[in-house]
């Protein structure tokens, strides 16, 4: 793309009260941005209302900047770079076939395989979603589904955000067994951002063996709203989404809906009847979605590209792995007391039958094994055991 048609589309995006709507219908008439910038006041009122006929014959003051911004973004170094208009052969199919396609998709990360990318995703790729503040057994549990699926050669799609999202992007790379990409972040500012700043090395490493995706233009800061709107193309680019944990008013059970409407599959992992983090997930599964405990679950679903490992499994086909580590009579009886439910030390003493020195003991064992979280409020969780 040159640099007049690179203008031409970010001047249709910045446009005053002309959105994505309006644009596409623009689109529709005129075919490219130059020619709906060609147009007379008269035919650009065929499409849209007097105020943005006139909008669009005004060039918008911001426009050199930005595209000076991202003409200079674009040849830098040393991730591939690239801006996939609407009308792009490499614009990914599947947001095309949703009710509000973005008009421009800026991309970091691997390019060189940008259609096979999209085309793969769409196919194979899965939205993993949940909680900011995740249950630490929430957080194990999306780390390990990632981790299966992307050895099973699947692509996860997630938006960058702490928590749950996060740990969705670390368990695809870990994972990763595929000549594709490993995971996908769209996320909800400029790609010349990375937000939250605690993800700069998470976003560096995406970069490396996957793509961030945006469809806002550089310089954009996290405004609140971008949010929920990004998670129409998260669930839009993959086949099916996952809910990990989510409660009952968050932007998980937005993206499961997008999915939905989207005509894909949704999938939800349950929890405990007493956490908030799994009301959605629970009200989701009332609704229609596909309950799941191992990731087996969902590749029995949607299957794979890679081949089973020697012992017939897909990876990591439980929800949850235990910690190679031997564990005596006293620990595996203090587990059994605990359950799987956050639990006070009180409550673990009335259980187990066992002095406060005692317990406190094991506790802190199984805590640096990988068996126990401390959770605030001085309350215990145990992890998920295979």
């Amino acid at each position: 793309m040159d640099s007049a048609e690179l203008k031409a589309w970010l001047r249709l995006g910045l446009t005053e009260g002309v959105g994505d709507v309006s644009a596409r219908a623009l689109l529709q008439h005129f075919g490219l941005p130059d020619a709906v910038f060609s147009a007379s006041e008269a035919a650009l009122r065929e499409c849209v209302s007097p105020r943005q006929a006139l909008a669009l014959l005004r060039e918008p003051p911001e426009l050199e900047d930005l595209l000076a911004k991202t003409e200079s973004w674009l040849s830098g170094a040393p991730q591939q770079r690239c801006v996939v208009t609407l009308g792009d052969s490499a614009y990914p199919e599947a947001l095309l076939n949703t009710e509000d396609p973005p008009l421009l998709l800026y991309v970091l990360g691997r390019i060189d395989i940008l259609a096979a990318g999209f085309a793969e995703c769409s196919r194979t790729g899965v939205a993993i979603v949940g909680s900011r503040n995740p249950t630490p057994q929430g957080t194990q549990n999306a780390r390990q589904f990632s981790a299966a699926l992307g050895e099973a050669g699947m692509t996860v799609v997630s938006g960058l955000a702490l928590g749950i999202d996060g740990a969705a992007h670390e368990g695809a790379l870990s994972g990763y067994a595929h000549s594709g990409w490993s995971t996908v972040a769209v996320v909800g500012t400029g790609l010349d951002r990375v937000y939250p700043r605690a993800h700069l090395d998470l976003a560096h490493r995406i970069a490396e063996r996957g793509v961030l995706i945006s469809e806002y233009p550089l310089g954009t800061a996290p405004h609140s709203a971008n949010f929920p709107k990004r998670n129409r193309i998260i669930s839009g680019l993959c086949k099916a989404t996952l809910v990990v944990e989510a409660a009952l008013k968050s932007g998980s059970l937005i993206t499961a809906r997008m999915a939905v409407e989207q005509g894909k599959d949704v999938f939800a992992i349950p929890g405990s009847i007493h956490s908030p983090q799994a009301r959605g997930c629970h009200a989701l599964i009332k609704q229609g979605a596909k309950l799941v405990e191992s990731a087996q679950d969902i590749l029995d679903e949607l299957p794979a590209t890679s081949s089973p490992s020697s012992d017939g499994s897909v990876g990591a086909g439980s929800s949850v792995a235990a910690p190679s580590v031997e564990l005596s009579s006293l620990e595996l009886g203090l587990l059994n007391a605990l359950g799987f439910e956050p639990t006070s030390l009180d409550m673990l003493q009335q259980r187990s039958g066992m002095d406060t020195a005692t317990l406190q003991a094991l506790l802190m064992g199984l805590e640096l094994s990988g068996w126990v979280a401390r959770l605030p409020g001085g309350k215990f969780q145990q992890l998920g055991r295979a």
